[in-house]
C-alpha cells in the first residue's frame, strides 16, 4: 500500500498555528512505528515533493524537474492511448485574475465547469493548436491533454505551485516554449468575448480566460500495478487557505485512511506512507522498525506534530 498526502503541511504561519491544535493519534502511532525517511528539496521546485512521491511509487527514473510525466500518467487514467516515449501536458481552463500588482491564477477545481461547458471552450481552443501541429485531446471538464514532440524536453511548473500566486515567478523562458506562450495569447484573445464567458460573468461566475501547462515530459512504459492511493482532500483547503478545513480534513483522515494504515502496520502489512508539504516530503515505511540513530533528531516523549509539519 502506497498513500501519498499532498499538502500534509504549508508554509503559512496560520498553517502552522492550525497544526499545532490537531491531535492525530493514528497518525502519530505510525510516526512512532514506521521507519522515517526525510526527503529534502524546497518550495521553488517546478515539481512538488508529491508529485515526486508519486513518480518513486511508480518506479519512474529520475529526470529534470519539470519533466515529471505526470500528465501522460493522468490521461491514461483517463482513458486516452499515451503511447510511450511521446510528449504530453496537462492543459488546465483556468481563470488568471488580473490585480493591481500582479496576474494570479485561479484553482480550475474552482471554476464549477460542467462537462457540456468544458467541450464548447474545448472546441473552440482546439483549431488554434491543430493548425500549429499540437493535438488536443478532452480528459475531463478541467483536465485537457496536449501531446507535441516537444512536450517530451519542456519542463513546466505544476498547477499546485501556481494557484493563488503570481504567474510571473512560474512563466516559462525555456526556448520550446515560446510557441506556447504565442499559443496562449491568441487563446485569451478568443476567450475574452466568448459567449459563454460572457453568460457566465452574468451569472457571476469567473470566466475562463486562459490555461496553464503543466505535468510535461515523455510518456514512461506503463507500470506494473501499484497499489497507490493519492489523498488529496487536503488540497482544496490548503490552496485557499482555509485552515479550518484542513484542520478537519486531517481529522477525517486520521479516523479514515490513517486508522487503516496502522490497522494494517500493526498486522505486518507493508505499507509506504508520505506526508508532503511545500519543500519537502517525510515517508514512512511500515516494514520495519524505525533505526535507532533516527530517534537523537528528536527530544524524548512524543513528537511535536506541529514542528513535525511544519519541517514540510
Amino acid at each position: 500500500m502506497h498513500l501519498v498526502l499532498p499538502f500534509a503541511s504549508s508554509l503559512s504561519p496560520a498553517a502552522h498555528q492550525a497544526a499545532g491544535a490537531l491531535t492525530l493519534p493514528h497518525l502519530q502511532s505510525l510516526l512512532s512505528r514506521c521507519r522515517r525517511t526525510r526527503h529534502d528539496g524546497d518550495e521553488l521546485s517546478l515539481n512538488t515533493p508529491h508529485e515526486r512521491a508519486i513518480a518513486q511509487a511508480l518506479g519512474w527514473p529520475a529526470v529534470a524537474d519539470g519533466l515529471l510525466p505526470l500528465a501522460a500518467h493522468g490521461a491514461r487514467a483517463d482513458g486516452l492511448p499515451a503511447d510511450t516515449g511521446s510528449g504530453w501536458a496537462l492543459l488546465s481552463p483556468t481563470h488568471w485574475h488580473v490585480g493591481t500588482e500582479q496576474v494570479s491564477l485561479t484553482d480550475p477545481a474552482e471554476l464549477g465547469l460542467d462537462e457540456a461547458d468544458s467541450r464548447t471552450l474545448f472546441d473552440a481552443v482546439r483549431p488554434l493548436f491543430e493548425d500549429d501541429g499540437w493535438r488536443l485531446h478532452w480528459g475531463a471538464p478541467s483536465r485537457w491533454y496536449v501531446t507535441h514532440p516537444s512536450l517530451a524536453q519542456l519542463p513546466s511548473a505544476s498547477l499546485d505551485r501556481v494557484v493563488g500566486r503570481n504567474v510571473d515567478l512560474w512563466l516559462n523562458t525555456h526556448p520550446l516554449d515560446r510557441p506556447l506562450r504565442r499559443l496562449q495569447a491568441e487563446v485569451q484573445m478568443l476567450l475574452h468575448r466568448h459567449p459563454l464567458n460572457e453568460a457566465r460573468e452574468a451569472r457571476r461566475q469567473r470566466p475562463v480566460n486562459s490555461f496553464w501547462l503543466s505535468g510535461t515530459g515523455a510518456a514512461p512504459t506503463p507500470p506494473a500495478a501499484a497499489n497507490l492511493q493519492v489523498d488529496d482532500r487536503l488540497r482544496g483547503p490548503a490552496l485557499a487557505e482555509d485552515w479550518t478545513a484542513w484542520a478537519d480534513a486531517w481529522r477525517t483522515l486520521d479516523a479514515g485512511p490513517l486508522a487503516e494504515a496502522e490497522r494494517r502496520v500493526r498486522a505486518g502489512e507493508p505499507l509506504q506512507l508520505w506526508l508532503c508539504g511545500e519543500r519537502c516530503a517525510l515517508q514512512l515505511d511500515g516494514s520495519a522498525a524505525p533505526p535507532r540513530p533516527w530517534w537523537r533528531l528528536w527530544p524524548a516523549g512524543p513528537l511535536d506534530l506541529a514542528e513535525l509539519l511544519g519541517a514540510l
